[in-house]
């Protein structure tokens, strides 16, 4: 099936900017909120590398977040104001295609969860405050949910983009017919559940990540690794589809104040003109991780970062940011 449409091009293509989100709401974030907003800072600057990297919005979502954000990041970003509940851009914001036009998915906070202000249509927003092209979309999808290689292939998992909290009812094939049509999307490899108490429902963006033209990154875990059975059936997946898999340590077992496993992941790094930043929490394997993909990306300085606080809130640097590529 071919699309008259251009695919979205590969992260690792050159942006012109990049949006990101800046912790704004007390009453989400309560103690978290003052160090979440200092990684959020740090992440700023190493996406602009002292001026080597792309232009970086943070999005505040009130005046005391903005003059809080700049701050902060001092000459490493402009900051702008548009309301949203939280700073999840990756999903919220809008999709740039191949063709420099802004797609505006419908967002349902994934899947009822988490039903804010100002989320459903801040995608909209951004991209008309920078006067781009904007196309609605009435079918739910998130950015974190895909992921592309440029060439026409996105990698999915079956858990998010089949959940009937979506789309209910529509089936695997429709759903490739509306990334075919909408995005220019022509082959999908769809993998099964994402990460262990993931509240997105398994977003892609932490479990597999291409890093090149039909190679995906997928992490290696450990004996004690709760997502021992997610990460090999993902891997076993991606080479049956023929995509060269690279493995990437994982953080293992990480646990919140209550004991309960939450979604770690250094998959979700962002890949920027200058940098490529790791999300690092502390753990054994944080060290090897960054090594791991520093051999990924020889043309970028790759940094790894403390992403503990954000990750509190439910994700981490590739959430919180969406890119804008060069035309």
């Amino acid at each position: 099936m071919t699309s008259a449409r251009k695919p979205p091009k590969p992260e690792w293509a050159p942006h012109k900017a990049v949006w990101i989100g800046f912790p704004s709401h007390p009453e989400l974030w309560r103690t978290d909120l003052e160090p979440a907003r200092r990684e959020v800072a740090d992440f700023a600057r190493a996406v602009h590398a002292g001026g080597h990297g792309e232009k970086v919005i943070l999005v505040a979502a009130d005046d005391e977040a903005a003059t809080a954000a700049q701050i902060a990041a001092g000459n490493a970003a402009d900051v702008v104001v548009e309301e949203f509940g939280d700073i999840w851009l990756r999903d919220t914001g809008p999709i740039i295609g191949g063709d420099g036009v802004a797609h505006d998915f419908a967002f349902n906070g994934w899947g009822g969860k988490y039903d804010l202000p100002g989320d459903d249509d801040v995608g909209r927003r951004l991209a008309r405050h920078r006067r781009m092209t904007v196309e609605t979309h009435d079918w739910i999808l998130e950015g974190g949910a895909i992921d592309g290689d440029g060439t026409g292939l996105a990698v999915t998992t079956r858990q998010c983009l089949l959940n009937p909290n979506r789309n209910r009812g529509m089936s695997q094939s429709e759903v490739e017919e509306l990334l075919y049509r909408d995005l220019g999307y022509d082959r999908v490899l769809w993998l099964g559940d994402g990460l262990v108490n993931d509240h997105t429902d398994g977003h892609v963006d932490n479990l597999a990540r291409f890093v090149g033209e039909n190679r995906l990154a997928i992490p290696e875990p450990d004996d004690n690794d709760p997502n021992w059975n997610v990460y090999q059936a993902a891997a076993r997946q991606a080479e049956l589809f023929g995509c060269d898999v690279v493995r990437i340590p994982s953080p293992g077992r990480m646990l919140g104040p209550d004991r309960e496993v939450i979604p770690a992941s250094y998959m979700n790094f962002y890949i920027g003109n200058a940098a490529v930043v790791v999300p690092i929490y502390g753990q054994m394997a944080d060290h090897r991780a960054v090594a791991a993909i520093e051999e990924l990306f020889p043309d970028r300085e790759v940094i790894g970062l403390r992403a503990n606080y954000i990750l509190t809130g439910g994700g981490s640097f590739h959430c919180i940011s969406q890119q804008i590529p060069a035309r």
